[in-house]
C-alpha cells in the first residue's frame, strides 16, 4: 500500500507563519466537500489542539520540519507507505487519537503478515501488543482492541481516504490518490483480545 500525498506546506495553515527547520508540524489528511476532495493541512503543533478542520479526518501525525535540500527528489517526499505510516503513527510523540489507534492496529497486522513487524508479546498490563520493527529493531506498543464489524467499516473508510476510493457516485479518488484500492474489510463477528483478534485482523489484510 502506497499513498501519494500533497507536499508539506511551507507555512502554518492557522497562523500563516513560515515553518523553520526543527518546528514540530502536525499534518491532517481530511476528506471534504461533496466531491470528496482529499486536503492536507499542516499546522504548528502548538496550534493543533484547537484546529478542527471540516470534513472526515483520516489521520494526523507530527513531524519535525526540514526544508527540502537542493537536488532532493520531490516525488519521494510525497510517498507514504504502510510501513512509514505505521512508524509515524505509532511513535509515542504522536497523539493516540481514536482514528490513529484504529489505523495503527490495522497496519500492525498487515505489516506482521509481511514480516516487517515481529510480535514480541504483551505489555506488563496486557493492554498493548509489543512489536519489533524488522529494519530499525525499535519496539512499538499497539493497543489491543476489540474487533467488531464497526471497526472494519471505520478503518476501511480511513483507508479509502488515504489510498483512494472507487470512482462513481462516491466521487473521484482525490488529491491523495492511490496506487491501489483499500482492502475490503470482511464482515467480522465481534471478538475479544488475544490471538483470536489478531487472526481475524490478519484475514482482513489478505
Amino acid at each position: 500500500m502506497e499513498m501519494h500525498l500533497q507536499p508539506l506546506a511551507h507555512a502554518c495553515f492557522v497562523t500563516g507563519a513560515p515553518f523553520v527547520e526543527g518546528d514540530r508540524v502536525a499534518s491532517f489528511l481530511v476528506r471534504v466537500g461533496a466531491a470528496l476532495e482529499i486536503v492536507r493541512y499542516d499546522v504548528l503543533e502548538q496550534h493543533a489542539a484547537g484546529f478542527t478542520p471540516e470534513g472526515f479526518v483520516a489521520c494526523r501525525w507530527v513531524q519535525a520540519f526540514k526544508p527540502r535540500r537542493a537536488g532532493e527528489n520531490p516525488d519521494r517526499a510525497l510517498k507514504l507507505t504502510a510501513e512509514s505510516l505505521f512508524v509515524t503513527l505509532a511513535d509515542p510523540t504522536t497523539d493516540p487519537t481514536p482514528e490513529n489507534t484504529r489505523l495503527v492496529q490495522f497496519l500492525a497486522l498487515m505489516l506482521e503478515r509481511k514480516r516487517l513487524l515481529r510480535p514480541r508479546g504483551r505489555s506488563a498490563d496486557g493492554e498493548r501488543i509489543r512489536y519489533e520493527h524488522a529494519k530499525s529493531k525499535a519496539i512499538f506498543e499497539v493497543p489491543a482492541g476489540e474487533l467488531t464489524p464497526e471497526f472494519f467499516v471505520a478503518v476501511q473508510e480511513q483507508l479509502s481516504v488515504l489510498v483512494g476510493g472507487p470512482k462513481g457516485a462516491a466521487g473521484e479518488a482525490g488529491t491523495a490518490g492511490a496506487a491501489g484500492a483499500a482492502p475490503e474489510a470482511p464482515a467480522a463477528e465481534p471478538t475479544t483480545g488475544g490471538e483470536t483478534d489478531r487472526a481475524s485482523m490478519r484475514a482482513a489484510t489478505t
